[in-house]
């Protein structure tokens, strides 16, 4: 095919034929226009926060530093207490009677859309432990919670969760981030880089892991994603020193130390000063600052020699099964006393059996694990209560999806994994204590009354802590990123 015949009419220098060079330099002044008023509306700010407006280049940013709300909230730290793997809704906090009565029946055909990952999809199978009212509420809850089932009154249960994955991986990334698919900031990321933290000697934001490993997600789960890494999760070890290497070289003392990070900071400083908007480098230059200062709050905030023995023997520290998470919470209880934003216990780390994912049986698996967390969570909800920390402290229960209300064969008492309906519950700062919401269907199968996605969790998680979640963003490639993305709505009826 020929080429066409080259453009008519006199050439410029620059190639360009007149036409050529008045078209582009009318949409030149366009783009000068366009680009005046995307300054004007913030488009080319580096961070889109809930803080104030940023400080001067020449003044250090502490990414750390307290900020205000959008509104107030009585709420100052958040527990989240995951039960890695997906404990069962119907087992646990979602009574279902009709299960009992249609005992042993195959499931219905209508409702096989589900996605069974290749395991059996089998029979029908009732609770394994029976259902009591508990507290005035008459709130009904599982043998398996029998502890937690006394502060029945102080319980918000969400019977209506649903979510995107049936993956333990990817849905739990869900749950921390509010997208299936690693690289974003998570949940508690999110409430640090809004609040800041009280406590400039500690983490603001904290990750205790079970013993027996981490999610198989990893990192991502508390990752700071695109944001500075300031506000990333501070992994805690569950026994053994807290932190790797808290403790520096025995031939350098704190005044060498000292001396050595003033001489860094300087340095750092100087080189930020000719770079305005350096928000990572002030970030690095604040993280150095913290460990420093780790070293000497984070052994005190974690030694549980202060506590009585009543306190000890109230979280079950000290005995099996309950130590290790006993522990945990009493730590989780003395970091948010200190002015820690943001801390997560795992229970159940590694996979399979050693999580909550109750393939091989529910008793045998809920049994073990329900054993392990029941008297502490019971015992944080009671020493949060009893020191005034309740009301400011929100916290959070559940897994990252819920289970099947069949078995996965006949005389085989596992349950698979089910995204579709499940339960969580909330506790403490603004709920609405001793009340279900919403409903699964009768069989307690998939979410039908009241719906609540995990984005709409998460905003109600943010709505509690003061924040109006569609304002609460962070400026990335040119977009306004928040934790709930274009979804998510606050569940008015969770609040107090």
């Amino acid at each position: 095919m020929p080429s066409p015949p080259p453009p008519s009419g006199p050439r410029f220098p620059c190639g360009r034929s007149r036409r050529e060079f008045v078209w582009e330099m009318g949409v030149g002044f366009a783009g000068v226009a366009l680009t005046s008023l995307l300054a004007r509306e913030g488009f080319f700010a580096t961070p889109a926060a809930a803080a104030s407006a940023p400080a001067p280049s020449t003044t250090p940013l502490n990414p750390l530093a307290p900020r205000p709300r959008h509104f107030p909230s009585p709420v100052r730290s958040v527990i989240f207490l995951t039960m890695n793997g997906g404990p069962s809704q119907v087992d646990t906090f979602d009574y279902k009677p009709a299960l009992a009565k249609y005992a042993g029946q195959s499931f219905p055909a209508d409702k096989k859309f589900i996605n069974s990952g290749g395991r059996k999809i089998g029979y029908l199978t009732p609770a394994f432990r029976p259902f009591q009212p508990g507290g005035k509420s008459g709130l009904l809850i599982s043998d398996y919670f029998p502890h937690v089932r006394r502060h029945a009154d102080k319980l918000a249960v969400i019977r209506s969760c649903h979510t995107d994955s049936h993956a333990h991986g990817s849905a739990l990334v869900a749950m921390n981030t509010g997208k299936t698919f690693i690289g974003r900031p998570s949940l508690g990321s999110w409430a640090v880089y809004g609040l800041g933290t009280e406590n400039q000697n500690l983490p603001g934001y904290v990750v205790i892991l079970d013993r027996r490993g981490g999610p198989i997600s990893g990192q991502p789960n508390w990752s700071s994603g695109f944001m500075s890494g300031a506000y990333q999760g501070t992994l805690f070890r569950p026994v053994g020193d807290p932190i790797l290497d808290l403790r520096g070289p025995a031939h350098v003392d704190r005044q060498a130390q000292r001396a050595q990070l003033d001489l860094l900071a300087q340095l750092n400083d100087d080189h930020r000063r000719t770079r305005p908007g350096g928000h990572d480098l002030s970030a690095r230059i604040a993280s150095y600052e913290l460990a420093y200062r780790m070293q000497s709050a984070t052994p005190e905030a974690v030694d549980l020699a202060s506590e009585s023995t009543a306190t000890l023997e109230a979280y079950g520290v000290g005995r099996a099964p309950t130590d290790e998470f006993g522990r945990n919470c009493l730590v989780a209880r003395r970091l948010v006393e200190r002015g820690v934003r943001f801390v997560q216990l795992y229970s159940g780390g590694g996979h399979l059996e050693e999580t909550w994912d109750a393939h091989a049986g529910i008793e045998s698996n809920h049994g073990q694990h329900a054993a392990e967390v029941d008297q502490p969570i019971a015992a944080l909800l009671a020493d949060l209560e009893q020191r005034g920390l309740l009301e400011s402290t929100l916290v959070l229960w559940g897994g990252e999806f819920g289970r099947m209300p069949f078995s996965e064969g006949r005389g085989e008492p596992g349950r698979n994994h089910n995204p579709y309906g499940y339960s969580m519950w909330l506790a403490g700062g603004g709920v609405r204590g001793g009340m279900a919401y919403g409903e699964t269907d009768e069989l307690g199968f998939q979410a039908v009354t009241d719906k609540v996605h995990l984005h709409d969790l998460h905003a109600t998680l943010l709505h509690l802590c003061g924040f109006n979640h569609e304002l609460l963003t962070y400026f990335h490639q040119g977009r306004d990123e928040r934790l709930t993305d274009v979804f998510g709505k606050v569940i008015h009826d969770l609040l107090a």
